[in-house]
């Protein structure tokens, strides 16, 4: 059986773990084995987790070991290449209420949250975050490194690039693309291109930098 180690230990982190003994696999394919963390007292004041393994750049992985990636933002990829250079493998984690349309596709590492619907035809890349009641539409494309909080729509036909984030109940329009390293900032509505780097916020989503 697998092992699996959570990469970041904040209340995101402290959250996978809940998702993760309620994803597909759990207890059968997989076990949770601790938590990795630059702040190795991250835990220090909460009880009823496994332990703190060490930091993301000084553990090294072990064979059994699979790992998920808590962390968002610019240091996402980081966090993830710095464990991909030592040999780890990555756990696609799927919450066993997700709803998955026919011929979608998901890749190594992406986390797909609870009562998420991934609709037909939908491409998700690599290592994405996609957190829960989040739904993403038929045909709609997302690339690696992304972090979609819940409550996101992204209707079908969108495009998200790499290393984006996507705040809490913002909502995508139809076929609109969402560029590499860009920002939609949470309950926005957005109706247009949003370019690689920069940040929109809005009803409708404009550029605030």
């Amino acid at each position: 059986m697998k092992k699996l180690v959570i990469i970041g230990a904040g209340g995101m982190g402290r959250t996978l773990y809940d998702m993760a003994r309620e994803s597909i696999g759990f207890n059968t394919e997989y076990s949770i084995k601790g938590f990795v963390d630059d702040n190795t007292a991250a835990l220090d004041n909460f009880s009823n987790y496994p332990p703190m393994l060490g930091t993301i750049v000084g553990y090294q992985p072990e064979a059994d070991d699979v790992f998920v990636c808590s962390i968002g933002s610019s240091v996402r990829r980081k966090c993830i290449e710095a464990i991909i250079a030592k040999g780890g493998k990555f756990l696609t984690m799927i919450h066993q209420t997700a709803r998955l349309g026919t011929n979608t596709e998901i890749g190594e590492g992406t986390v797909v949250g609870a009562f998420t619907t991934i609709g037909a035809g939908a491409q998700i890349g690599r290592y994405n975050l996609i957190q829960s009641y989040t739904v993403i539409g038929h045909d709609s494309r997302i690339g690696n490194w992304n972090r979609i909080d819940t409550h996101v729509t992204l209707v079908g036909g969108t495009v998200v690039e790499d290393e984006a984030d996507i705040h809490t109940g913002a909502m995508i329009s139809h076929k609109v693309v969402v560029e590499n390293k860009s920002r939609v900032a949470a309950c926005s509505f957005v109706i247009r291109r949003v370019k690689s780097g920069t940040t929109v916020m809005g009803n409708p989503a404009k550029k605030l930098m």
